[in-house]
């Protein structure tokens, strides 16, 4: 039986940087073959799991498909010197050495080093850098062996991940490393799931992709690798804390991007979906470049009609990202409803871009 909390913490346990997602895939493989009919894959690394539609094909030809897509990768470090028996880093897309003093991390050498990230006793620094935060230059990491043994067993390129269990808070929030962006692998293995008990026309191609904290790479190659008709980006955004005002609220419900990065009328049906099923959701208002696979799905090919559902997250691009799970199961349900609920002429209704001051713009 499908249990979202086991899955979510098989996801962000493993590690598996930009560039190096093979872990994640080898994990989706197994979670995912009974929920869909077929693997594919572009040759960036994608995983894509495609659950055919129950239209018949014999007089409209091949089903409609619609793209989701979440990323696999997380931020990390990479071993750029190695120095009397300690290891300078450079970082792997977002890690911010505000948060990396004092971490445990894993040195992924000729075998798995557990490690510390360390630098200067206070004691020892200047005035003036005892006020302000140190560069990731100014960071080592310490394996505890002497300096030959690290020069055996640790290269240069090595790879440096966070290290640490998924953490259980009070009511049904959780903590770990990589929420960004297993968190919505998740969602779309929710989706998968409820998938699995109805009719839906659409083809759904579930895409993992690669490398997105680099750059959206994988989104790019994996969009015109399936040329969707259609697409729903999932990544996380941002929730209320101290300092982060507006936000969305942990628990809330999954976050509805709206902007120019998202089509109309994608919104506006993903907004009647939620309002009959009485799903919760939030508003995520973006007006410009989102930083997410929805900008590169956007503008693949001819382009492409994409939405953004996000999932609330706090303390973002660090080792204790939190969420709330029920915004998972949440986002799950909304993508199920909405893929349900697709009939051919869709693409029709998509096909006209309502004016700024329509009813569903």
């Amino acid at each position: 039986m499908y249990n979202p909390k086991a899955h979510l913490k098989r996801l962000v346990e493993v590690h598996a940087p930009s560039g190096y997602e093979a872990p994640v895939a080898e994990l989706l493989r197994d979670e995912w073959r009974r929920l869909v009919d077929e693997f594919d894959s572009d040759r960036l690394g994608s995983l894509i799991g495609i659950k055919r539609g129950t239209a018949s094909t014999e007089k409209t030809g091949p089903r409609r498909k619609i793209m989701l897509a979440a990323h696999m990768d997380e931020i990390a470090l990479m071993v750029r010197q190695i120095e009397d028996g300690f290891l300078f880093v450079h970082r792997i897309a977002g890690i911010d050495p505000r948060v990396m003093l004092a971490q445990t991390v894993l040195v992924h050498g000729k075998r798995v080093l557990p490690g510390v990230v360390a630098t200067m006793p206070p004691h020892m620094l200047s005035a003036a850098d005892r006020k302000q935060y140190l560069p990731i230059d100014a960071l080592v990491v310490d394996v505890g062996l002497p300096a030959a043994a690290v020069e055996e067993l640790v290269s240069v390129g090595d790879l440096v991940t966070m290290e640490g269990p998924m953490i259980d808070l009070k009511g049904r929030q959780a903590a770990a490393k990589a929420m960004d962006d297993r968190s919505c692998i998740a969602v779309m293995t929710t989706c998968l799931e409820m998938l699995r008990q109805v009719n839906h026309s659409w083809d759904v191609y579930a895409a993992a992709t690669v490398q997105e904290e680099v750059g959206l790479r994988g989104a790019t190659t994996a969009a015109n690798h399936i040329q969707p008709d259609c697409a729903i980006a999932l990544d996380v955004g941002f929730a209320e804390q101290p300092g982060v005002k507006p936000g969305g609220k942990l628990g809330g419900g999954p976050q509805l991007g709206i902007g120019a990065n998202f089509h109309p009328r994608m919104v506006q049906r993903l907004k009647d979906i939620a309002a009959y099923h009485d799903i919760k959701w939030q508003p995520d208002i973006m007006p410009a470049r989102t930083g997410t696979d929805a900008w590169a799905i956007q503008v693949s090919r001819g382009g492409v009609p994409t939405a953004l559902l996000s999932l609330p997250l706090r303390n973002m691009h660090s080792p204790v990202e939190t969420l709330d799970l029920k915004d998972i199961e949440r986002a799950g349900r909304l993508l199920a409803h909405f893929i349900t609920a697709l009939e051919e002429d869709f693409i029709d209704y998509l096909s006209l871009m309502p004016a700024a001051n329509s009813d569903d713009a």
